[in-house]
């Protein structure tokens, strides 16, 4: 064999590994592809609830302390948990998604009876076909502020462990789970063959509120693992990614949330589900990736979330728990005007602070209901509903202060409605 000859079998032969090895990736490539885009027609529905802040109803007895505690709160009607929880439950059954996600603070201060009376009506959830994830918010687990109420006092009560929660809820996404974080209470479902929901929890006792390093890793590898398999993504956490307001920063963003923002716009997140801040908020970073902020269930206009994804589009809108109907159903006549009391609730809660901030001041009824007027609006959503006006605010900010500076920092979000939002998402081989 002369030279010449060996050194073009040399060459046959190594090109051939090499359009194999290109044809072999390419065809890879066009699977993925192919499995993503053949499922497009189908349609995914995610209802979303968080910060149910649930108190199973024996660890109160609705008595004078409990509901001065509640009057001073942050205008959760916390009162009415079970009869707002309840009509939840019914309301999902009736509607029938494809899966039922609460995003965390599903107790009132993690008390173990809340977590174990909450489960009983998920139960009904889950029997009725609905898949339900549960993930834990900062209130859930390790809680010292558990307790239970009884005429004018208080008496602490037993919370849970991080294992204990996973226990508890294990038929609620951690059972199912494809995956599980080993170091934290975050897992990963599949929903159908082509979508899947990415739980991320932050919440750990050694780590609050701040991603650990190994699960960014998992999370990482489960986001590789889904783009690989063609499958689309939905990610849910407790505390935000971006951020919603200006003064919305420390307590509120999780450690890290950076670099988790990077992560999901790389790997083409559809969207993050979040709570935390109690308000219904959404929106964008610079290189598109939404997350959507669903309010308080417990906080007026007590609703939740419903995210449709089909094709390469997705569809969000809030529905509101219907307390009344249910109350009707149930024989409950004075929850009939529930929707009204909840609003009134809150409003009450928010003019009583700016009150006592004014202590007497000049127009100070003017302009605490401004403050209270803006301030259930904005948690609601509804900004765009909302009768602003600018000499009201000059004379908060001549009164300075925190209120001032929030109310500023509303006007600058500026003056619309987040309780609906369409966008679409792209899908890269």
């Amino acid at each position: 064999m002369t030279k010449d000859t060996k050194e073009r079998i040399i060459f046959l032969v190594v090109a051939t590994v090499i359009i194999g090895t290109v044809l072999g990736f390419m065809a890879h490539a066009n699977a993925s592809t192919q499995n993503a885009e053949g499922n497009l027609s189908e349609q995914v529905t995610l209802a979303v609830a968080t910060d149910l802040h649930y108190l199973a109803p024996e660890l109160t007895d609705q008595g004078t302390f409990f509901q001065k505690f509640i009057e001073n709160g942050d205008g959760k009607v916390v009162q009415y948990s079970e009869e707002v929880t309840e009509a939840f439950v019914e309301q999902i059954i009736d509607e029938k998604p494809s899966v039922v996600i609460l995003s965390g603070d599903i107790t009132f201060n993690g008390e173990k009876q809340s977590h174990i009376r909450l489960v009983e009506k998920l139960q009904r959830i889950e029997d009725a076909g609905i898949p339900v994830l549960v993930m834990p918010g900062n209130h859930d687990m390790y809680s010292s502020n558990a307790a239970s109420f009884h005429e004018d006092s208080y008496t602490f009560v037993e919370s849970v462990s991080a294992e204990e929660f996973a226990e508890i809820y294990q038929e609620f996404g951690f059972g199912e789970a494809i995956s599980r974080d080993e170091n934290s209470l975050s897992y990963i479902a599949e929903i159908t063959p082509s979508f899947r929901v990415l739980m991320l929890d932050i919440n750990t006792m050694d780590s609050p509120g701040t991603i650990k390093s190994a699960t960014f890793a998992w999370a990482e590898q489960q986001l590789k693992q889904a783009k690989e398999d063609g499958a689309r993504v939905v990610t849910v956490s407790h505390q935000n990614v971006l951020q919603h307001n200006s003064l919305f920063s420390y307590g509120y963003l999780m450690g890290k949330n950076d670099f988790v923002q990077e992560l999901y716009e790389e790997y083409d997140v559809i969207c993050n589900l979040s709570g935390h801040i109690h308000m219904q908020h959404i929106t964008e970073s610079e290189n598109g990736l939404p997350e959507i902020v669903t309010s308080s269930m417990i906080v007026s206009p007590n609703q939740y979330g419903v995210l449709k994804v089909k094709g390469t589009a997705a569809d969000y809108h809030t529905v509101q728990v219907d307390v009344a109907a249910w109350a009707k159903e149930n024989g409950k006549d004075n929850l009939q005007g529930f929707s009204d009391y909840s609003y009134t609730f809150m409003w009450d809660t928010a003019y009583r602070q700016a009150m006592n901030s004014l202590e007497g001041s000049e127009n100070a009824n003017l302009l605490s209901a401004f403050y209270a007027d803006v301030n259930t609006a904005y948690f609601a959503g509804r900004m765009d509903e909302v009768k602003w006006d600018e000499e009201l605010l000059t004379g908060w900010k001549k009164q300075g202060g925190f209120i001032a500076t929030y109310l500023q920092s509303i006007a600058d979000d500026g003056f619309k409605n987040h309780t609906e939002f369409s966008f679409d998402y792209k899908i890269t081989p």
